[in-house]
C-alpha cells in the first residue's frame, strides 16, 4: 500500500468521488475536536467482558474506537477537497473452547455490545471445530485504569481548515515561482481515539496522533515535453501540527546544501528547493551503470529497512501466515538459531514501539501489552523477530513484544510491524566526512520507485535526488539511478553509519497486510549509511 495508495486516495478525493467507506462518515471539521466520555467506554467494555464470559469466553478483550481522518488537497492556487471523517465502534475479540472468534459493532449501546461479545464467542465455538491446537496465549498482567496520548504541542484537529488551506496554497505557489510547473500538495490528519478493555484486568485508554504533509514539485520541457518530479523530503511524524512550524533545529544541510528535515519540517522551503531541483532534473546527466559505494540518506533508506528488514522479521510472514498476500520470509527461524549474519558486524536494528514521534509509538499495542524497544540483529547476526501475544510460545518467548495493532474498531488485531531501526555509529562520523572517503560513488535521497521479490530476498530501489561522488567531492546532480540488492549481501556491504547527531526518522503513513487488508503507520530511522560496490542500473536505459 505506502505512498501510493495514498496517492490514490487524494485522486480520488480531489475528483470529489465517495470517500471510501473504511474512512467511515463525513463530518464537521468541528467535531474532529471532541471525545467519547471514558466512563461511557469503560461501561460499555465491561457490558461486553461480561457478556462474553457469560457465554463461555476463557478470554475476551474490548476495543472502543474512534477513528478521525482530515484531508485538506490542494494543486497549484486550487483547493481540490477538503474531508474529515469519523469512524467509530466496538471490536470484541474472545478466546472459546481454545479458538479465537471476533465480532464488531457500531451499536454503541450497553445492549449492542454485549450482543457482539456473544456472538464472537458463537464464531470461536465454531472455529474450534476445524482448529487443529488451542490458541496458546502468552500471560499479561492487568494494568488497570491508565492513559496514554501522543505528546503534542498543538492539536492539528484544532487549527482552522482556513489556515491549512493558506498554508498549502502559499506552498504551492512559492514553488511555482520558484520553477515548477505543476505542484499538488496534501495535509493528511489521523487522530485514534482507542480504548482497550481485557479480562486480564486493563482498561487502557489512548489518544494518537500522526501528520503528513506531502506534495510533488513537476518541471517540464515544453520543447521536448520531458518533465521530472521531486517529492517532499518530509517525513511523516507521530506529532501535532507544531511538525509544520519549521525550527531550525529539524533542519539538516547536506554537504552541497540540500536539506533534509527530522522533527520539524519547513514545507515552503522545501517546495521551492523541491522546484528547482525538478527543473534542474531535466538536463542532469543519465548515471552510467556499475559498481558504486553507495551514500544513502535517511530520507531514502527508511524504505529500503522497511521492505528489506521490517517485513522480513514479522514472525507471521515468516511462518507463512502471510504467504497468499505479502509473501514469506528467507528469515526463518533456523536462520535466527544458526546465527545468520543478516549484515556487517556494525549493522544493528531494534524494534520500538515508544521512541518519540514516530509513527508507531504508543505505550499500549492492541492486545494491551506495554510496548518496548527490542534487538532484531545486533553486530550483524540476526538474533528476534515481532511477535504477539499467541506467537510468544513459537520463539521460545514467555511474553508478546507488544506490536499487535488494527486499523479500526471493525478490524480484528493483529501482528504488525514496529518501529524497525538502524542504530547510528559510536564513533564521531558526519555526512561530510563520510562522502570524502569515498572515491567513485553516488549519493542518494528520498524515496523513489521500488519492487522486490516475495522473500524479501531480491529488490531494486530509487530515490529522489542523486549526485556522484568523486574522490571524495560531491559533484553533480545526476538521474535515472536506481540499485539492486539481494538483502543480506546488501547489509554485509555497510561499511560505515554516521553517528547519533545525523539520526532521522523516515516512514510510511499507510503500509497493508493481512486478508482483509489493513492498512498501518510505522516509522524507520537511521543516520546516513554508506554500503560499498553495489550494483546500479540506469532506469531510462532500454534494451530494445
Amino acid at each position: 500500500m505506502l505512498r501510493r495508495d495514498f496517492l490514490g486516495v487524494a485522486g480520488l478525493l480531489g475528483g470529489g468521488l465517495v470517500v471510501p467507506a473504511a474512512f467511515g462518515k463525513v463530518i464537521a471539521a468541528e467535531a474532529l475536536q471532541s471525545t467519547i466520555d471514558v466512563a461511557v467506554k469503560k461501561r460499555l467494555a465491561d457490558a461486553a467482558l461480561t457478556a462474553a464470559t457469560g457465554a463461555g469466553a476463557s478470554y475476551c478483550d474490548v476495543r472502543i474506537g474512534r477513528y478521525l481522518r482530515q484531508f485538506v488537497v490542494t494543486r497549484e492556487a486550487n483547493v481540490e477537497n477538503v474531508v474529515n471523517t469519523e469512524s467509530t465502534g466496538v471490536g470484541v475479540r474472545v478466546i472459546a473452547d481454545g479458538a479465537w472468534g471476533f465480532a464488531a459493532t457500531n451499536d454503541m449501546s450497553v445492549d449492542g455490545v454485549a450482543t457482539a461479545a456473544r456472538q464472537a464467542t458463537a464464531i470461536a465455538r465454531a472455529n474450534a471445530g476445524s482448529q487443529t491446537a488451542p490458541v496458546q496465549l502468552a500471560p499479561q498482567k492487568g494494568v488497570g485504569e491508565v492513559a496514554w496520548q501522543t505528546p503534542i504541542v498543538k492539536n492539528g484537529m484544532a487549527v482552522p481548515i482556513k489556515d491549512k488551506v493558506e498554508m498549502l496554497l502559499q506552498v504551492n505557489a512559492a514553488a511555482m515561482a520558484a520553477g515548477a510547473d505543476f505542484i499538488n500538495s496534501t495535509l493528511f490528519l489521523i487522530n485514534e481515539q482507542k480504548y482497550f478493555a481485557s479480562t486480564d484486568g486493563s482498561y487502557i485508554d489512548q489518544d494518537i496522533h500522526r501528520i503528513w504533509a506531502p506534495f510533488t514539485a513537476t518541471a517540464v520541457d515544453k520543447a521536448s515535453g520531458k518533465f521530472r518530479t521531486r517529492n517532499s523530503l518530509g517525513a511523516p511524524m507521530g506529532m501535532g501540527y507544531e511538525f509544520l512550524d519549521g525550527a531550525a533545529a529539524g533542519r539538516h544541510e547536506m554537504p552541497n546544501g540540500v536539506v533534509a528535515y527530522g522533527t520539524s519540517y519547513d514545507m515552503k522551503a522545501d517546495a521551492i528547493a523541491a522546484a528547482k531541483q525538478a527543473r534542474a532534473k531535466l538536463t542532469a546527466p543519465s548515471v552510467k551503470p556499475g559498481k558504486y559505494d553507495l551514500v544513502l540518506d535517511p530520507s531514502h533508506t527508511f524504505l529500503t529497512i522497511h521492505e528489506s528488514v521490517g517485513h522480513a522479521l514479522e514472525l507471521d510472514r515468516v511462518l507463512g501466515y502471510e504467504a497468499n498476500y505479502a509473501g514469506t520470509s528467507f528469515a526463518t527461524i533456523d536462520k535466527r538459531d544458526a546465527g545468520f549474519q543478516y549484515g556487517s558486524a556494525r549493522v544493528n536494528f531494534t524494534a520500538d514501539k515508544t521512541e518519540a514521534h514516530s509513527l508507531g509509538n504508543v505505550a499500549y499495542d492492541d492486545e494491551g501489552v506495554k510496548t518496548k524497544k527490542w534487538d532484531l540483529i545486533r553486530n550483524g547476526k540476526l538474533v528476534d523477530y515481532q511477535s504477539v501475544r499467541d506467537q510468544a510460545h513459537i520463539l521460545g518467548k514467555t511474553a508478546s513484544d507488544g506490536c499487535c495493532y488494527a486499523d479500526s474498531w471493525s478490524s480484528v488485531q493483529f501482528q504488525r510491524m514496529a518501529n524497525v531501526s538502524l542504530e547510528p555509529g559510536t564513533a564521531k562520523l558526519d555526512v561530510a566526512d563520510m562522502i570524502a572517503g569515498v572515491d567513485n560513488g553516488i549519493y542518494m535521497l528520498g524515496r523513489g520507485s521500488y519492487s522486490i521479490d516475495q522473500q524479501r530476498y531480491n529488490s531494486q530501489f530509487g530515490g529522489q535526488l542523486f549526485y556522484e561522488i568523486k574522490n571524495g567531492k560531491l559533484g553533480a546532480q545526476i538521474e535515472d539511478v536506481a540499485y539492486q540488492i539481494r538483502t543480506p549481501e546488501f547489509w554485509n556491504a555497510c561499511s560505515a553509519i554516521c553517528d547519533a547527531s545525523d539520526y532521522r526518522l523516515g516512514g510510511t503513513f499507510s503500509d497493508g497486510k493481512g486478508q482483509p487488508s489493513q492498512s498501518s503507520a510505522v516509522s524507520h530511522g537511521s543516520a546516513t549509511a554508506r554500503f560499498d560496490g553495489i550494483n546500479v542500473i540506469n532506469t531510462a536505459r532500454s534494451l530494445g
